[in-house]
């Protein structure tokens, strides 16, 4: 798949992507509270949530790379369980992260737009998305796809000494 406007190529995840995707992800382990993991992972310490995302189902990954000879990943989005409960399992969390240097572009819209039309055909019937505040660039998209925020779980998180609300977004699918 690939898009004229932003100039990706995007295809699901494999394992020969580990390395790139954990770099990614550190990024936002390391510099911001946009995800609760506070120690950088290995990518053997990944390899259990890459394997969790086949090229169908309901839980995906979908990685997005620059066109051309260097096919740098400029990031990835997903479908996971929501919760481990079997009459969970019409039901998918959702989440975008992009390369520090890929954001702003459309990127992430993309993959997001990529994902969600993978899942048109799939059982799912709800996508949850949990946002740290503040972070205004995830609120937009996640309005920008038709979820609506359903709560918020104030202080829920601390990190680099700051407790965070995390506000949770509903996504009607099916």
């Amino acid at each position: 798949m690939m898009s004229d406007r932003v100039n990706v190529q995007v295809s699901p995840g494999k394992e020969d992507d580990l390395t790139e995707l954990t770099n990614i992800y550190n990024h936002y382990v390391r510099e911001t509270a946009v995800t609760f993991d506070v120690t950088p992972m290995a990518p053997d310490a990944r390899r259990p949530w890459l394997l969790s995302h086949p090229e169908d189902g309901p839980h995906r990954l979908l990685v997005a790379r620059a066109p051309g000879p260097s096919g740098r990943m400029l990031g990835y989005a997903t479908s996971s369980p929501f919760r481990p409960r079997a009459a969970y399992a019409t039901s998918v969390e959702t989440s975008v992260y992009l390369s520090p240097d890929a954001t702003g572009g459309g990127v992430g819209t993309f993959l997001y737009k990529q994902l969600f039309e993978a899942l048109a055909g799939e059982d799912v019937h709800r996508a949850y998305a949990g946002v740290t505040l503040p972070n205004e660039a995830s609120v937009r998209i996640h309005r920008r796809f038709g979820f609506r925020q359903v709560g918020v779980f104030e202080e829920v998180g601390r990190k680099f000494g700051i407790y965070h609300d995390v506000a949770w977004f509903e996504k009607r699918l099916g």
